[in-house]
């Protein structure tokens, strides 16, 4: 027996520790709190760590109700507290986060001893990632007929083919709707918008109704078949457009509003829970503690609802409702959700969409793309409709979030809150752009002025860098995925992907923020970052992932950082993602993911 063993079997006498905060560093600096760790206080943790061993025999989920987390030499808990700070240790009690600091003396209100996990070497804690927008069922969905990859119209179709004989149960059912995710014709050789004859002309899928979103959420492929069930179409559509040959006959690709034409696959609660569970599964094993999902329907916002209280949710999700035109306002009738499942499902936000997506033309820019001088774009909302809900919304108590994509409509959604705020305490409402994609200098000013939030993504800013130029032109392009700006202004940046739209993962967005390179280390500016001055530091990336996030869904007093109060999630990570070289983050692991003090993915 090891003399480890043996000094267990001879001293089994509980000792009291506590853990002592560090004083405030004024810079923040991780070299600075890792130079003050003493030989003595190694020491110590080496003592501590022989008088606790006798718990590490214990299965590692089974964790006591008090226990601490450390490192054993340096410091290596990001705290993201206001300092930035970096401690050695971190202490739970119950589900909350006791204390941080230096392994000391931690006074136990249970006579036995403290039980230390130790991070292995090279291992770090960051606070528990959060998504600020992303899509939680579509994601589910999305996992069951993935598009994405696919180089063709023809490579598309096979995929849809196969999946269909992949299913008996769909294969005797020509009446059930199939529904699928991903598909981008930007990628294609020919860049034209798909039809209903394409897909009906394979023998498997003729006659069924399909619906095929495309990886921005924006565009719809639907079949002759699903076609038929909302003819005859009407001429226009506000806020959309329905695709037409060149004699005005419908295609089968449906724009933003125009969705609305297509058939409505009905779910039953398995499918929910199936989407549900698939995202769930994936994001945890990625780091997310907590998401934004940024766009429930009635039918969603029910079921996340119910679900959130017939079975504990693992991860925390905060929740925006769209505003829908054809439902009306509904802010005075429908009470926001604070804070339901212990904490874990809150839904208070409204989701409005000011104009469509992405650089796919339909984003609402002030002059013509720089490679189309036939458009600007369009919104998908009168500006008058938004000063007449904006404040309406405000004032029965939710916060407002839209979606604005082009620099028009940027600048429509900045007047609207501009006018909305007069007299209301901006820290009480938090109302937020979604995408904040393309913005003036003087919106990027307005922005920090109002208080507004910039709910960005940066994956989407090294997605689409390699057209961006191109589609804008050379000047306009400068507003694009503008970060660094926008936060030197004053505003408060709150990270997210957009998932199913870009890649789930929370380091490939961290990545993104700090290199503006592509995952191979490339970007049209060359290795240094496609606009390099719109870099962020490590710290404001990881501050826009975690208390910033929060701060984003009201939760900055019990979220966001790793200080004593607050509840204890947090993520561990093979890496030390903040000082690693950019080459080696997308190389980082989850090793644990932690919320309210207990891991729901991995170990400690």
């Amino acid at each position: 027996m090891s003399e480890l063993r043996k000094r267990q079997t001879r001293s089994r006498t509980p000792v009291q520790t506590k853990v002592t905060s560090p004083e405030p560093k004024s810079n923040g600096s991780a070299q600075n709190v890792k130079a003050a760790t003493s030989f003595s206080t190694l020491l110590l943790l080496v003592s501590c760590a022989l008088s606790a061993a006798w718990w590490l025999t214990v299965n590692p989920r089974d964790l006591p109700e008090s226990y601490a987390v450390c490192s054993r030499s340096g410091s290596h808990i990001y705290t993201v507290d206001r300092n930035n700070s970096v401690a050695q240790c971190l202490v739970v009690q119950d589900s909350v986060i006791a204390d941080t600091g230096y392994l000391t003396r931690w006074k136990q209100r249970h006579a036995e001893p403290l039980h230390v996990r130790y991070l292995e070497e090279g291992s770090v804690i960051v606070p528990g990632l959060m998504d600020s927008h992303a899509h939680i069922l579509e994601y589910g969905a999305n996992a069951q007929l993935p598009l994405e990859g696919a180089k063709t119209v023809e490579d598309t179709v096979a995929i849809v083919r196969n999946y269909i004989l992949a299913h008996p149960d769909i294969i005797g059912d020509k009446t059930k709707i199939i529904e699928g995710w991903g598909w981008d014709h930007t990628q294609w050789p020919v860049q034209e918008w798909p039809t209903a004859d394409a897909l009906d002309a394979d023998p498997i899928i003729h006659g069924r109704p399909v619906l095929l979103h495309s990886k921005d959420g924006h565009a719809m492929w639907i079949s002759n078949a699903a076609m038929a069930a909302g003819l005859p179409y009407p001429d226009e559509v506000e806020g959309g457009i329905i695709v037409r040959d060149g004699d005005g006959r419908p295609t089968g690709t449906l724009l933003d509003n125009a969705h609305e034409l297509a058939p409505k696959p009905t779910l039953s609660e398995q499918d929910l829970s199936r989407r549900l569970e698939a995202t769930i599964k994936d994001a945890v094993a990625r780091g997310l503690t907590c998401v934004h999902d940024a766009g429930f329907n009635p039918i969603s916002l029910d079921f996340m609802h119910r679900q959130s209280f017939s079975s504990p949710l693992q991860i925390r999700i905060y929740g925006m409702t769209r505003f829908e035109e054809h439902r009306g306002y509904w802010g005075n009738t429908t009470k926001p959700i604070l804070n339901a499942a212990s904490g874990h499902f809150t839904a208070r936000s409204v989701k409005i969409f000011a104009d469509g997506e992405r650089l796919t033309l339909l984003s609402q820019l002030h002059d013509t793309y720089h490679d189309n001088v036939h458009t600007k774009g369009f919104m998908r909302i009168d500006p008058e409709l938004l000063n007449d809900i904006i404040p309406r919304y405000l004032a029965d108590g939710w916060q407002v979030n839209v979606h604005a994509i082009g620099d028009y409509a940027n600048g429509i959604v900045l007047d609207a809150f501009e006018k909305a705020l007069v007299g209301v305490d901006v820290s009480a409402m938090r109302p937020r752009l979604e995408h904040a994609q393309i913005l003036t200098q003087e919106d990027m000013q307005r922005i920090g002025r109002l208080g507004v939030i910039a709910s960005v993504q940066p994956t989407h800013a090294i997605s689409d860098m390699w057209f961006g130029e191109e589609r804008l032109g050379p000047e306009r392009v400068k507003g694009l995925y503008a970060f660094r700006s926008i936060l030197d202004n004053g505003a408060r940046l709150a990270l997210g992907s957009d998932f199913p739209v870009e890649d789930m993962n929370p380091l490939s967005g961290f990545y993104a923020a700090v290199t503006r390179l592509s995952p191979d280390g490339k970007s049209p500016h060359g290795t240094s970052g496609w606009f390099p001055e719109q870099r962020l530091t490590r710290e404001e990336a990881l501050r826009g992932m975690t208390i910033d996030s929060a701060y984003a869904s009201f939760t900055e007093d019990r979220l966001g950082s790793i200080v004593p109060g607050k509840l204890a999630d947090y993520v561990v990570l093979s890496r030390n993602i903040m000082e690693i070289p950019y080459d080696e983050i997308l190389a980082t692991k989850v090793q644990a993911t932690v919320v309210d003090g207990r891991p729901v993915y991995g170990t400690l």
